[in-house]
């Protein structure tokens, strides 16, 4: 250690050492310490460093270096340093991943973020909500702010409705707070009043909605000339906003305040107390009927024949409670399938040549409608209102009708995409979507599925209706082996791959796709026999001749 300094500033020397150190013992955040630390010494302070007055020429400089490998302790004076920000970072990030790796916190998991991958391209659109946002995803974005102010009107009238205070909704979703927050995917950046006060606001505008459409807003103390709480035509994007995946709130905080609200002594529109069970999730049913691709209704027989072999009468909500709008949504879509239920999927399978990882190279159930019209498949109409419930024998192959509208790509992409991340439920929809996309490769494909009466196209041109598909499954991982409906596509492909019925589709295009064509077919038959019947009766004459 050498210290060389001028006598005329050690005073200054001193008070500065001393100050540093001060300063020291105040901080918790010490500097990282590096390879080489700078200790102060003490010196004896001198009788006459207060009367010697610094100078400019003079210089001072004491430079101390210690070795960290000679393990010496810190002089009882000093401040032993402490963790710098970035460890404790660090430290920070690895403590949240141990509690989101914990044991049941993805299980409890329902409400999803948009995987990235099915983000990409021009279809993030529909999984970001344009009118109004519920739940903590998009909560607070600029442009549906707007729809805040209806918020609070909404729970305004169910207050004035229903005599009831504030405190009885907030304590109500206080005590399902960690089991809300659960439901959502990630940590949730709201303090426990900011998550509680959402919760609240949003349920009850979704309620006040769901209730409307049922029994009508002026029941409700709405008028009928209100901007949102009426059925207008901004209640058709409130009805795609509610239907994302990302813009849902769990079932049972809604069951919960409904229950609340029907308990009212007010209540114009309730239902008895303790009859709650299921009417939520039928009241938003009825709210996103518009949505449904399809408006077959089920034919009587057809019912009849679905309840004998569940052995009940149907009910698409009989069994445990939904988890949100857009699960019980798809549960309806999915609710008569006569048969054992389907178990969930195995996302990772081992490695074998009948069971593999899905692949996405493996996603061809079946040829386009062009191909399959040449080998003699002929399309047909069938008449149900569960559009997964596709038919095919002998050469026909039997879709129920789809509607195709402006809100048809939405609902079917959030609809894979809860598919693709919730590990307990079915692919069936994917499976569905997937089935159509191979069948449709062209606007010819659209055109003739729409002569067939199987497409209903409200959304534009044929070439739009095509594109939508070939679109919809663009990065969707699916596994034929996995798919529902992989049997009767290998129906449908043997079928293709005879080559007799080849021929005879070929023969019957060619030369019998007119009524004239088979006039002069059955005129060539008649003629030829006439042909063969005067040849004979000549030859016949000539050797036995009368």
């Amino acid at each position: 250690m050498v210290a060389v300094f001028n006598k005329e500033l050690l005073s200054w020397y001193l008070i500065t050492v001393k100050l540093n150190q001060a300063v020291e013992n105040g901080i918790q955040n010490a500097q990282t310490p590096t390879a080489s630390t700078s200790r102060s010494i003490d010196l004896p302070e001198s009788s006459s460093a207060r009367e010697i007055q610094p100078s400019n020429t003079d210089t001072l400089q004491i430079p101390i270096k210690e070795d960290e490998s000679s393990g010496q302790e810190l002089d009882a004076g000093q401040v032993k340093p402490v963790e710098s920000e970035w460890v404790i970072s660090i430290k920070d990030k690895l403590q949240q991943a141990d509690q989101e790796d914990g044991a049941g916190s993805w299980a409890k998991v329902s409400i999803y973020r948009i995987p990235q991958c099915l983000r990409e391209g021009d279809d993030n659109k529909a999984y970001i909500p344009q009118t109004v946002s519920l739940g903590p995803y998009h909560h607070g974005r600029k442009r549906l702010r707007n729809m805040d102010r209806h918020k609070w009107r909404a729970l305004h009238h169910i207050l004035k409705r229903t005599n009831q205070k504030i405190e009885l909704y907030l304590d109500a979703v206080k005590e399902l707070e960690d089991r809300a927050r659960a439901c959502y995917e990630g940590q949730v950046h709201h303090n426990s009043n900011e998550f509680v006060e959402m919760m609240v606001l949003d349920a009850c505008f979704v309620l006040e909605l769901l209730r409307g459409a049922a029994g009508g807003f002026t029941h409700l103390g709405y008028s009928r000339n209100d901007p949102i709480f009426a059925m207008r035509g901004s209640m058709h994007s409130i009805q795609r906003d509610m239907i994302m995946l990302e813009n849902q709130i769990p079932l049972f905080i809604l069951e919960r305040l409904f229950a609340i609200q029907a308990g009212g002594p007010s209540d114009q529109v309730g239902w008895p107390a303790g009859s709650q069970t299921g009417v939520v999730a039928r009241l938003a049913l009825r709210f996103f009927d518009p949505l449904m691709p399809t408006d077959e209704p089920l034919s009587k027989s057809d019912r009849s024949k679905l309840e004998s072999s569940i052995g009940t009468t149907f009910d698409p909500l009989t069994e445990q409670g939904g988890l949100h709008c857009l699960e019980v949504f798809r549960r309806s879509l999915l609710a008569i399938r006569a048969g054992p239920k389907p178990t969930p999927r195995v996302w990772i399978k081992k490695w074998s040549h009948t069971n593999r990882v899905a692949d996405k190279r493996r996603q061809q159930l079946i040829h386009c409608v062009t191909e399959l019209k040449d080998s003699g498949i002929k399309f047909k109409r069938r008449r149900t209102d569960r559009i997964w419930d596709i038919k095919f024998k002998n050469g026909i192959l039997k879709i129920p009708r789809l509607l195709i509208h402006d809100g048809t790509k939405s609902l079917f992409l959030n609809l894979i995409a809860y598919e693709q991340c919730h590990l307990d439920c079915t692919n069936d929809i994917t499976s569905y979507v997937i089935f159509m996309d191979n069948l449709i490769d062209s606007p010819a494909d659209v055109s003739y599925l729409h002569y067939c009466g199987i497409i209903e196209n409200w959304l534009g041109s044929d070439a739009e209706v095509a594109d939508m598909f070939n679109r919809l499954c663009q990065e969707v991982v699916f596994d034929i082996n996995d798919s529902s409906l992989s049997r009767l596509s290998e129906q449908v492909n043997r079928y293709y791959e005879h080559r007799w019925n080849a021929w005879r589709a070929s023969l019957k295009h060619r030369y019998f796709n007119t009524p004239w064509t088979i006039i002069s077919f059955f005129a060539a038959v008649v003629l030829l026999w006439l042909t063969l019947a005067q040849t004979f009766y000549s030859v016949y004459g000539y050797y036995k001749p009368h």
